[in-house]
């Protein structure tokens, strides 16, 4: 074998071992890669009933639990009471809950004069379905939760009424 062989068997041979050192520690460490889709999701504006902007960028680097619903989907309207305890009791460790309705304004405004929520709301728009079916929601049904780790990725999901047991498990994990 010739010099310049063998530098090149040892440089690659380094090159192996620095990417699975690098593997091991992003596994190690729990950084997980963020989907184009939760990086489309965090460079979103979105519209608050009352006309306001609301950008979810600033809660990045939190976990951000995320409830797609609608005014007209009783699923939806039952959970967010034990959505809205969550948040009661996991704001002051970080967490945020965004609700996004997949709604017109005017009955999401009704809505929160009869059902008040401590968490913002926010509306999807008319690409509502179109998102949650881009998050990982390929069905497009309500109600549709996930979760946003540290790293802006999504950690995880669920299609259908959430509970309040199942999210504070998730808050311990």
């Amino acid at each position: 074998m010739t010099a310049v062989n063998r530098r090149l068997l040892l440089g690659g041979a380094a090159v192996a071992a620095a990417a699975l050192g690098a593997g091991l520690a992003w596994r190690r460490h729990g950084l997980t890669e963020v989907s184009p889709a939760a990086q489309d999701f965090w460079g979103r504006r979105f519209i608050t009933p009352d006309g306001q902007p609301l950008a979810p960028a600033p809660w990045r680097g939190g976990p951000l639990l995320v409830n797609f619903w609608a005014t007209w989907c009783p699923p939806c309207v039952k959970e967010l009471p034990e959505i809205n305890q969550f948040y009661g009791e996991v704001r002051n460790r970080g967490w945020q809950v965004l609700g996004l309705a997949v709604d017109q304004a005017d009955p999401v405004k009704a809505f929160l004069q009869k059902t008040p929520l401590d968490f913002p709301i926010a509306l999807a728009g008319t690409d509502g379905l179109a998102l949650v079916r881009a998050l990982g929601n390929e069905a497009g049904g309500l109600p549709f939760s996930l979760v946003f780790d540290e790293s802006g990725a999504i950690s995880w999901r669920r299609l259908g009424t959430t509970h309040l047991e199942e999210l504070r498990q998730l808050a311990r994990s």
